[in-house]
């Protein structure tokens, strides 16, 4: 096993967390905060210890090229690292002064789930409040994906953690040099983000909250810096303009860099996008209709407000709220549940199974129905016009497989000790499951838009957030990471 390969990666991922992390303690200083300089200045060292034993033990240029399964390993083991530190600004200031739940929210942050044991946010310092939104900001898109782009190190290994990080059934390269890739879909993000901070600003939104608010969509993570979450501004122009930018956060960013290049009209025809917007579409449909037939509004104006808005952010697992739905039919209930498992495209920000795993198993299903009927038929199953080589499809299933079991068991190791709010127990222990290994953030019962994680038990919590990190890392990571047989072919 090459340790020093391992401690280098740690320790160059470390010492970027530390320069990061130099932000809010910038911000801590401007606001006055004294009472987080010294969380900021104790979790930045023990960033730059951590990194400084990395960079010491860094290996010759020539063992630094990783097989796959271990860049998944190590993947898994870099984001279990960066949480624990990550959580360190919350736990010492005193904030969140129990270490798990400031374990859970940071991993919340990272993960982009948006999940949170806090009952009052707006009592918190901006500084933190701040960090709290990077922490997604920096998950969105990818931390390692992010320190690729940075640093420097071999393409091999790069391609072999990255592959771990990005999300989706198949792993490209938008040019030859991952490096260049990376490159390119950070500077997609942060335009896109920048973009939104302005229209937010121009929609009269404070500054900071529109910094804290654009961070939280362009992550698909849902943070706020209010209690009520978008629900406090009752502005029906940010809840719109919202909408546009959750579901653009939710779109393949290769659709993006096929528009940069020219290829719009091939960018569009995109089978995944297609699918995707006819499922908001339909569901947003379905839900107004049922919101309008049950009176649950006024006027189908304001039932088409609220589905829209929330329907986007539950799809593109984004997490805000400006209504309980808890509250809404069952129907309405469900089909809310069912886009929250479904999430937005593969290689975006948002979390979920993904429409085209969805489409992949649809597909594949179809075609064994038919080879039943016709046994000697042939088929093929396409995404784009282009066959999908049997890997995918066999990678796909498992990843399904997978998905299904390990929500159960988490339901199951939940419902081991009882939370301490009332209600339906098992509605908000199997939404709560849902939520966090989707990385959505509220959930429904207990957990809805108007409640919290804060009830869980400290077990409970630890379930979650490693429920949270195999959403958001899709299985392979985390399972690789805690078999010995990944650790030894290092």
């Amino acid at each position: 096993m090459n340790y020093r390969l391992i401690a280098f990666v740690l320790g160059e991922i470390s010492l970027l967390m530390g320069a990061l992390m130099c932000i809010p303690l910038f911000m801590a200083l401007g606001y006055s905060e004294s009472h987080t300089l010294a969380a900021y200045g104790i979790a930045i060292a023990v960033c730059v210890a951590i990194g400084g034993l990395g960079l010491a033990l860094r290996p010759p240029k020539d063992k630094r090229d990783l097989r796959p399964s271990s860049g998944f390993a190590i993947c898994g083991l870099i984001w279990i690292v960066i949480s624990l530190v990550g959580a360190l600004p919350y736990c010492i200031s005193g904030y969140i002064p129990n270490y798990v739940d400031a374990l859970f929210e940071t991993v919340s942050g990272f993960t982009t789930t948006g999940a949170s044991i806090l009952t009052n946010v707006e009592i918190m310092p901006k500084s933190l409040l701040f960090w709290r939104a990077l922490t997604q900001w920096l998950g969105g898109m990818g931390v390692l994906v992010f320190a690729i782009a940075l640093l420097p190190g071999s393409d091999k290994m790069s391609t072999a953690l990255a592959k771990a990080e990005i999300p989706g059934p198949q792993f490209g390269k938008l040019v030859s040099k991952l490096r260049f890739t990376s490159r390119i879909l950070y500077a997609i993000y942060i335009v896109l983000t920048l973009l939104l901070v302005i229209i937010l600003c121009c929609c009269k939104m404070p500054v900071f909250d529109s910094f804290c608010h654009a961070f939280s969509t362009a992550s698909t993570g849902g943070f706020s810096v209010k209690n009520a979450s978008i629900a406090a501004y009752n502005s029906v122009s940010i809840e719109v303009v919202l909408t546009i930018f959750m579901m653009i956060f939710a779109v393949n960013f290769n659709i993006y860099f096929m528009i940069l290049i020219g290829q719009f009209l091939k960018a569009i025809r995109s089978e995944e996008l297609i699918c995707m917007f006819i499922i908001f579409f339909v569901a947003v449909a379905a839900v107004t209709i049922d919101l309008s037939v049950r009176h649950t509004y006024d006027n189908v104006g304001d039932a088409l407000r609220y589905s829209s808005f929330n329907i986007a952010s539950v799809m593109s697992t984004t997490g805000f709220g400006t209504a309980d739905f808890t509250g809404w039919s069952t129907l309405s209930q469900v089909i809310l549940l069912a886009v929250m498992m479904i999430g937005g495209s593969a290689g975006s920000t948002s979390g979920g199974m993904k429409v085209s795993r969805l489409m992949i198993i649809s597909k594949s299903s179809m075609i064994n129905l038919k080879k039943t009927l016709s046994p000697r038929s042939v088929y093929s199953l396409k995404m784009d016009k282009k066959p999908v080589d049997e890997s995918t499809i066999s990678s796909v299933q498992s990843f399904f497989i997978l998905y299904i079991l390990l929500i159960a068991l988490s339901t199951i190791l939940v419902s081991i000790e009882n939370p301490t709010f009332s209600g339906n127990i098992f509605e908000s222990n199997f939404s709560a499951v849902i939520s966090c290994f989707n990385n959505i953030g509220p959930g429904i019962g207990a957990v809805g838009p108007s409640g919290n994680f804060a009830g869980y038990s400290e077990f409970s919590k630890i379930v979650l957030s490693l429920d949270m990190l195999l959403g958001r890392l899709e299985i392979l990571p985390i399972m690789l990471m805690l078999s010995p047989r990944s650790w030894k072919r290092i």
